[in-house]
């Protein structure tokens, strides 16, 4: 193993406070949707927490797992799997009786072209799901979609912020949250609405998207000057650890580092790191998608995983050759077309 796979190991590995909230969780986990970017480290993370707290708690990670390697990868941890699809209705009612249900399902990317799909996936879903899980915890991923663009000096938007997305996804992920939200008032279901913005793995994200412009000499649209991004495995903390605070009616929660980023500066920064000199096109708008996470750091504390960590692991990662996922964020896009 590399110097740099053995530091993202560590990363990885569960911090004493997720320790000791999983001994705090009453019953098994599974995870629904756990085969899309962020389900298998979740899944993992899940079951070390879970075995160095000495319990005998499950951890299920249920997905189609049209890629095979991840369904071995997850076993070889110790993680349960179900292959199941969950818009069969079949499929659906099969999944065994859990008392915590972390979903991660939904889509985005081919949104434009196929709303019908994104629609059901996102929206009609949740329902059925709200209505099979009905005595559980559930934690609902969401996206800071939801939330209109907002002036770059505002510090972001808190819960509070009256919710305005751009576009057919963000519309049809407030959609999954509505609904969420009904079913958690109509059967007293504990629900957590979690907001994402922008996990960062050293394999996608807005970082090593950045880097690799720098790096092959690309021009870097800055009309979407800013961002909020988190490590991944500081967000599969939260996500976990979440599953304490559910509550009915639903909670919810923005998730996201503590900085508003300028998407310049960090270009410039990789530009120092890997001798390249950053190329840049546009002019920089005054509003961006910008979470205000204060609150999930009030609840769980800061990220352990700071932003100068996360650059220089991305550049060891691209002069290493390090594999990279085809899976960009499109954060630039301003229009909610996916």
């Amino acid at each position: 193993m590399t110097e740099l796979a053995q530091l993202e190991q560590e990363l990885l590995k569960p911090s004493e406070r997720l320790i000791a909230d999983i001994r705090k969780i009453e019953g098994d986990i599974m995870l629904l949707g756990v085969g899309g970017k962020m389900g298998p480290s979740m899944a993992r993370l899940a079951k070390l927490a879970v075995d160095q707290a000495g319990l005998k708690k499950r951890i299920i990670g249920v997905s189609r797992f049209s890629d095979g390697n991840a369904r071995e990868e997850l076993e070889t941890a110790g993680v349960e799997t179900i292959s199941a699809d969950l818009l069969n209705e079949a499929d659906l009612a099969g999944l065994p009786d859990v008392e915590n249900i972390i979903y991660l399902a939904g889509t985005k990317f081919g949104t434009t072209g196929k709303e019908a799909f994104t629609w059901a996936m996102n929206a009609y879903l949740p329902g059925r799901v709200a209505e099979r899980f009905k005595k559980s915890r559930i934690v609902v991923f969401s996206t800071g979609n939801v939330y209109p663009f907002t002036p770059v000096t505002s510090g972001g938007l808190s819960e509070d912020h009256p919710v305005a997305p751009v576009g057919e996804y963000g519309q049809s992920c407030l959609g999954r949250e509505r609904i969420f939200q009904y079913f958690a008032e109509k059967n007293q279901t504990p629900t957590l609405i979690y907001r994402l913005n922008y996990a960062i793995d050293l394999r996608y994200g807005v970082l090593l998207e950045l880097a690799k412009s720098v790096n092959e000499g690309r021009s870097i649209d800055l009309t979407t000057g800013n961002v909020n991004v988190i490590w991944q495995g500081d967000a599969n903390e939260i996500a976990i650890r979440s599953l304490l605070h559910c509550s009915a009616p639903a909670k919810l929660l923005n998730v996201t580092g503590p900085e508003t980023l300028s998407v310049k500066w960090l270009a410039e920064q990789f530009g120092m790191l890997l001798g390249k000199e950053p190329l840049f096109e546009n002019e920089v708008q005054q509003t961006a998608l910008l979470n205000n996470a204060s609150e999930a750091h009030k609840l769980f504390g800061y990220p352990r995983v700071t932003i100068r960590e996360m650059m220089d692991m991305t550049v060891s990662w691209l002069q290493g050759g390090g594999k990279i996922s085809n899976k960009p964020t499109h954060f630039q896009e301003r229009k909610g077309q996916f």
